[in-house]
């Protein structure tokens, strides 16, 4: 065989990358508007815009300040914000958290009034209004899990009431979607969603959020509940019990460093799969960023393209804002 007849038999995979025409044409995973969470930090008080030192562009806002980052949310077209409260008054049993007249659900009832469309995801956990920085109820040193989801079923009941439209319960303590879905139903919200935070792992990139959610554990850590980081296995069995409890969607977080999980997990179940793009994630971005040691544009949409393509459905991620005016500009 001649060497033309070599070349021409050769398989030539670069014919799908010619160009940028090309390559749009033939790409098999894309990064939407539509995909998009914003977390929000709503905090107790007035006149309040205060940054998050290790959170470049990320800030806790008191209700009347809430107008302006909300209107950016409209105009990027992104339709789902997640909220976190930061209350003035914590306690050991976390009463905040179910105050119908407590930060995070005059926030819900705020957005709802200013913007009826943008669905509002409230975060159903215990730490950030707990003293102690724990997602549970405590007795000594231990984190108590059935006397927790009392709590929990009060304060998912709570959120709804004031127009949350997905209750999002963060918590991981066992049994927790099954009692919260049960309480909803039996108070009428049978069409509030669920988003588990499923595969919630005990991860390090969490510090620059307790930062911003004043909710650091007071004593030990969290990994009596939340996932030790080297399970698998046990992810994708946490994934299918809340599925069998009565979760919409579920969720893994974080996001980059668990993205084999989520392809398991997504090749296991049809349910729409939320992950979240956390703190020390976004963080480390800005941070290198700052440093010019990478381009901020393309890790970011690099990444974004790597969760869906792992099989996410919903990102939640502080470049939200960003992302959607990147590709308001490609449009």
């Amino acid at each position: 065989m001649n060497r033309k007849a070599e070349v021409n038999r050769m398989i030539r995979m670069r014919r799908l990358r010619v160009n940028e025409a090309m390559r749009s044409l033939v790409r098999e995973t894309s990064v939407s508007k539509s995909d998009l969470v914003y977390p929000m930090f709503v905090i107790e008080g007035n006149d309040i815009k205060n940054p998050v030192d290790s959170m470049p562009g990320i800030y806790q806002y008191s209700i009347d300040r809430m107008d302006e980052e909300l209107d950016r949310v409209k105009e990027a077209e992104i339709p789902a914000v997640l909220l976190f409260g930061v209350p003035a008054h914590k306690d050991d049993c976390g009463s905040e958290a179910y105050n119908d007249e407590g930060v995070t659900q005059q926030a819900i009832r705020h957005i709802k009034k200013k913007m009826p469309h943008l669905l509002v995801i409230a975060d159903v956990c215990l730490c950030e209004y707990t003293s102690h920085g724990h997602c549970g109820l405590i007795y000594g040193n231990e984190i108590l899990n059935d006397e927790t989801l009392k709590l929990l079923g009060k304060m998912a009941v709570s959120m709804a009431k004031a127009g949350a439209d997905i209750i999002a319960p963060s918590d991981m303590m066992d049994g927790r979607v099954e009692y919260i879905r049960n309480a909803l139903d039996e108070n009428g919200y049978i069409n509030t969603m669920l988003m588990a935070y499923s595969a919630k792992f005990a991860s390090g990139y969490y510090s620059p959020f307790r930062d911003a959610a004043h909710s650091a554990p007071s004593f030990g850590d969290r990994r009596t509940y939340q996932m030790d980081p080297a399970n698998r296995k046990e992810a994708v069995r946490e994934c299918e019990n809340d599925i069998a409890e009565g979760a919409d969607v579920i969720m893994v977080k974080p996001a980059l460093a668990y993205l084999d999980v989520v392809r398991e997990v997504s090749d296991r179940t049809d349910y729409p799969i939320a992950v979240y793009n956390v703190s020390g994630e976004y963080s480390m971005v800005k941070a290198a960023a700052a440093n010019g040691w990478i381009d901020e544009k393309r890790i970011v949409m690099e990444n974004m393209t790597a969760m869906k393509r792992a099989g996410a459905k919903i990102i939640i991620t502080y470049h939200a804002l960003d992302v959607a005016n990147w590709l308001r500009e490609g449009e």
